[in-house]
């Protein structure tokens, strides 16, 4: 599976703590995710992560851009709601994305762990027929 991997900067500590407690099912995953994201993810976990750009510099619209092409399989996007980003048409654009392609999305923490744990047990195993 791809997985997709973003936070704001607020949550980019805890998305590193989620990817240490589910280093053993996301190493068996293509991980993929917005460039700042992505390097503080390989330098705790040894992951390897397919970086695109800076959020800011136009990876969170890399990474929409795969999501529309439905290369990516799931999506965690740990959000801050009380973030100015929270509100870019960028981020809209990934919701709207995922919604529009049937690609499971996390915006939390505790959506993101029912969905690695699904990953897990094969429940998303339909993403590869679905491509």
């Amino acid at each position: 599976m791809n997985i997709g991997l973003i936070a704001h900067e607020s949550k980019k500590k805890l998305m590193q703590n989620l990817c240490i407690a589910y280093r053993g099912i996301l190493g068996k995953n293509s991980l993929y995710a917005t460039g700042t994201t992505g390097r503080l993810i390989e330098e705790v976990t040894n992951l390897s992560v397919k970086k695109y750009l800076s959020g800011h510099l136009g990876g969170v619209q890399q990474l929409s851009a795969d999501i529309e092409s439905n290369r990516i399989d799931l999506v965690i996007f740990l959000s801050d709601p009380m973030s100015e980003n929270s509100r870019d048409i960028s981020v809209a654009n990934i919701l709207k994305q995922c919604d529009m392609h049937n690609i499971p999305i996390a915006t939390n923490l505790a959506t993101a762990e029912i969905l690695i744990l699904a990953l897990e047990r094969g429940d998303l195993d339909w993403r590869e027929m679905y491509r």
